[in-house]
């Protein structure tokens, strides 16, 4: 049981498998045409569908405790980009430039949603908090992320971003958003009671996104740039970001008074990264780079994350509730 903790869950052992199938068969020509289309509207469909299953009542209820969602918001994007320009001159050497441009894209990029309100029940933080700190940094993420973005890699050298690119990304992501929170008055209850629609959509975009990124950087050699030991920096540099997030704001938030409940919730939503929303940016904003090594960091971080988390929601929730976690923990027993 304790192992089982650590091991991949059915959605990374999905992402693996996708960079295996477009290793072996990349889509190429008329074929990576059709799947950019189908990929975009399933990004769009997936954004229309959060929108329309966030229910504004909670949004109201969740919206008084401003100290918390300032300080999850100040994790995600001032903290994590401090982070990856602060560490760069000592992480950097152990990956190339372009997994380090895909670091610093890692460190501008929204909260999850669905992990961070998960890990935050399962370790008895405030929820509804949590629910409105994550929807609030997805949504303010697609125009701060573009800005973010903009800022760092004109910093290195590497090219600026463009006012279509933030356009784009508002136009697949925060348009469709706006546009499920109309249509939520008549298919908002329909979406909340089949939560599974929107796992697959979900989960669907990221492995389409993924298969034509990773299609088009085997096609421009991906693997021949991915020496074993630059793969391992890159697993390094995520643990190193990740372990400083979680001790930054678990000590910050002890800091400046927090509750425990909040405690809880800032940890776990100041110190996630989508991957839902990342791949989908790095799709327009990084049009000009290779895309697979962009997207990788995430991936890796992604699954280091969920990992990390686990363990540590259910170290909260054992310190909170003694006697109920060992009670379920037995009950979980064959």
């Amino acid at each position: 049981m304790a192992m089982r903790r650590f091991l991949p869950d059915g959605f990374t052992l999905s992402l693996i498998a996708t960079v295996v199938l477009a290793s072996l068969l990349p889509c190429r020509g008329a074929a990576a045409g059709v799947f950019e289309v189908v990929t975009d509207i399933a990004i769009a469909l997936l954004f229309f569908l959060h929108g329309a299953k966030l229910s504004r009542e909670a949004v109201v209820a969740g919206m008084t405790n401003w100290r918390l969602h300032l300080t999850v918001l100040a994790s995600t994007f001032i903290l994590f980009p401090l982070l990856g320009l602060l560490l760069k001159p000592i992480l950097s050497p152990l990956v190339t430039p372009d997994l380090y441009l895909g670091i610093l894209f890692l460190c501008t990029l929204p909260s999850t949603v669905q992990s961070s309100i998960a890990f935050t029940s399962i370790a008895r933080g405030n929820v509804p908090a949590a629910i409105v700190s994550a929807s609030a940094s997805s949504l303010l993420g697609i125009f701060i992320t573009p800005l973010l973005v903009g800022a760092m890699i004109a910093g290195t050298g590497q090219g600026g971003l463009s006012w279509h690119s933030v356009g784009a990304i508002v136009l697949q992501l925060f348009v469709p958003f706006v546009a499920g929170q109309v249509a939520q008055r008549w298919i908002g209850g329909w979406v909340r009671r089949h939560a599974t629609l929107l796992t697959y959509v979900d989960r669907g975009s990221i492995l389409l996104v993924v298969y034509t990124a990773f299609s088009a950087a085997v096609l421009q050699g991906l693997w021949h740039q991915l020496p074993p030991p630059v793969l391992g920096g890159l697993v390094v540099v995520n643990i190193v970001l990740l372990a400083c997030a979680l001790l930054a704001t678990r000590y910050g938030a002890r800091a400046l008074g927090f509750a425990a409940e909040d405690e809880i919730t800032i940890v776990f939503c100041g110190s996630k990264k989508s991957l839902a929303s990342g791949v989908p940016m790095a799709k327009v904003l990084f049009a000009g780079h290779p895309l697979g090594l962009i997207v990788l960091p995430i991936m890796l971080f992604h699954q280091i994350q969920l990992m990390t988390c686990a363990v540590l929601a259910r170290r909260y929730a054992l310190r909170r509730d003694p006697v109920q976690e060992l009670s379920a923990g037995s009950g979980a027993r064959p």
